[in-house]
């Protein structure tokens, strides 16, 4: 198997036949072994019967159903787990990502060796202010956080190696940072094509402007998780020592201090009086609180297995 064309979708009748026309043309004009693997993200219109219909059709095309909307994450993430292909495509269902790249894409990663090619729709026909000037600013985010120089993390059109999608685990809303997966997985070769963009055709996006909100919150979750995903205690366990380390010490010259006063009949206040003993007592709280979550997160990490969060209801040509 060549390519594997990994597509998630959602409420997309209108236009999944046309799209698998469009792939079917493109692989078959190339000679390329090929499967075009739909993702029904819980859809509630006819896309799934669509579906079932191309698969009596074309062999190549196959189906995962979920039992309701998960997400585009969990989407791919099962994707990936069944695809095949030597080289991994993922586009959207919309028709804003044109087939036609495909074969440099291609390319791209078998006679360039790239890990990963990341899509960039540098001319873009969505609303300027709804969506290319927040996309903009996500985008500048991304790039300083993470160090990749990408234009676009979040553009559907990307090409991989099998290797590496089998090497990430995407979850609840990773998937605009696949590449920064790829990254902290060690796939350094990662690149960017300019792909054509197209304005939507049929029905309105499944996106509004939380999704940006969530952007940026996924952002620091993953730039965290980046640095001390694997190693929690480094975060929690340096903090919380610190903050007990301090505590202590406060709490120490508070007792000291009250000791050589009265010893001395100088007068003195109550400790409980200090403001600085409740300061002291909250340091030492929370840095035990602090290091004790770094510790549970690595008993955490060496016990966890890698659940699916979502549920498969049919499977087609699998």
């Amino acid at each position: 198997m060549e390519i594997s064309v990994v597509i998630p979708l959602l409420n997309e009748e209108e236009s999944l036949q046309e799209l698998h026309d469009w792939i079917a043309n493109i692989m078959q004009s190339n000679h390329y072994l090929y499967e075009i693997i739909f993702i029904d993200d819980g859809s509630t219109d006819t896309s799934w019967k669509k579906i079932e219909d191309l698969s009596e059709k074309n062999t190549s095309v196959k189906g995962i159903r979920f039992q309701k909307n998960y997400g585009k994450s969990q989407a791919l993430d099962a994707g990936f787990e069944l695809a095949q292909g030597k080289v991994v495509i993922t586009m959207d269902a919309d028709l804003q990502d044109n087939p036609e790249e495909i074969p440099e894409l291609y390319e791209l990663i078998i006679n360039e060796n790239f890990d990963l090619i990341s899509g960039w729709k540098k001319k873009r026909y969505d609303n300027v202010v709804a969506k290319n000037l927040p996309s903009k600013l996500f985008n500048a985010a991304a790039r300083k956080t993470s160090g990749l120089k990408l234009h676009d993390f979040n553009c559907g059109l990307k090409a991989y190696k099998n290797e590496v999608i089998k090497s990430i685990k995407v979850s609840g809303e990773m998937h605009r940072y696949i590449p920064v997966l790829a990254k902290n997985e060690g796939y350094s070769k990662i690149g960017e094509k300019v792909v054509q963009h197209q304005a939507r055709k049929y029905g309105e996006t499944k996106f509004g402007m939380d999704r940006f909100i969530n952007g940026f919150l996924d952002l620091i979750t993953i730039s965290f998780l980046s640095k001390f995903g694997k190693r929690p205690m480094h975060f929690f366990g340096l903090w919380g020592t610190f903050m007990f380390l301090f505590g202590t010490s406060v709490a120490f010259y508070i007792g000291a201090f009250k000791m050589y006063k009265v010893f001395n009949d100088i007068k003195t206040i109550l400790v409980t009086d200090n403001p600085w003993f409740y300061i002291a007592l909250t340091s030492m709280i929370l840095g035990t609180l602090l290091f004790l979550s770094g510790f549970l997160g690595e008993l955490i990490i060496k016990t966890k297995n890698n659940e699916k969060h979502y549920t498969i209801k049919e499977k087609l040509n699998f």
